[in-house]
């Protein structure tokens, strides 16, 4: 099965074109553009498109012409997170509304004062969640992968003016390890998805949406050697305007030995996130062969 190798779609033009029209005309505007360039990668990015459809045609057993409908709207609401994430990181006005279901978990775990892991999952929209997380009274770490266009990542940067002061980026030599261990050892909270892997790295398989998946092992050996408090976050939308933000209640793992902590953290994950799927199925967005 081939590993995720960390690129995503895009050129620094379309996002220039993009944040041009929110910035006359809105959301909606945009949200319209955005069909036409969905419509594109539907006929033309054939790997991606292949991926996404055997995902809906094998996994949530669409027939196929559901699943090439569903397709596009995979990749719409792709765009459209893309597009929120923008606006609300830029300020940009907008009608955005939130719910925000199990913030007081958050609250918890940093009143804890142990440090811990917020996992997610490239379902919904993630960095929006992320974004809710402001007002918890803990240092919050987010882990990504490096693997933007560079001049793509310096121009969303200024346009929103979010520079990554608390980002871990991972990178190649490994260094990100000893920065998310300096996190976890301050007590400060760590958010990074568990859903992907690189090339190289240590994996473990466990069915999810009734086949077998390759996970990474780090995150759960994380959870496991400091034994940290987890909860599972995700950020979900639910209308044109809307996202529901998820925090589970806390979870602690102190009375397990490390493997088993390790696999039972994961068990937990994969079952958290095989609920959100089943709910929001058009909000996956892994575009590689994630079933082996």
């Amino acid at each position: 099965m081939p590993a995720w190798q960390g690129k995503s779609k895009g050129k620094p033009l379309g996002y220039k074109i993009f944040v041009s029209v929110l910035k006359i005309g809105g959301v909606r505007p945009a949200y319209f553009l955005l069909r036409f360039v969905t419509l594109y990668y539907l006929l033309f990015s054939f790997k991606s498109t292949k991926v996404i459809f055997n995902y809906f045609h094998k996994r949530h057993n669409y027939g196929a012409i559901k699943a090439v409908y569903k397709t596009y709207q995979n990749y719409n609401l792709l765009g459209q997170s893309l597009i929120d994430k923008v606006v609300i990181m830029s300020g940009i006005p907008n009608k955005f509304t939130f719910d925000l279901d199990g913030i007081e978990n958050l609250h918890q775990i940093a009143s804890l004062q142990k440090g811990g892991l917020l996992l997610t999952a490239h379902i919904g929209n993630w960095e929006i969640a992320t974004h809710l997380l402001n007002d918890i009274d803990a240092r919050i770490n987010i882990v990504i992968f490096d693997g933007e266009d560079q001049d793509i990542k310096e121009y969303i940067e200024s346009v929103t003016g979010k520079k990554p002061t608390n980002f871990i980026v991972i990178k190649n030599d490994m260094s990100h390890i000893f920065k998310i261990n300096e996190a976890l050892s301050n007590n400060e909270l760590v958010c990074m998805p568990a859903d992907r892997f690189m090339e190289g790295n240590k994996t473990v398989t466990i069915k999810i949406l009734g086949a077998e998946a390759k996970f990474p092992l780090g995150p759960f050996a994380l959870a496991s050697r400091f034994k940290v408090p987890v909860s599972f976050v995700f950020g979900m939308k639910e209308s044109t305007f809307h996202y529901h933000f998820f925090a589970s209640e806390i979870k602690e793992y102190s009375d397990l030995e490390r493997d088993d902590l390790s696999q039972q953290i994961m068990t937990d994950f994969v079952d958290s996130v095989e609920i959100k799927v089943k709910k929001y199925p058009e909000q996956w967005y892994n575009y590689y062969s994630f079933w082996q």
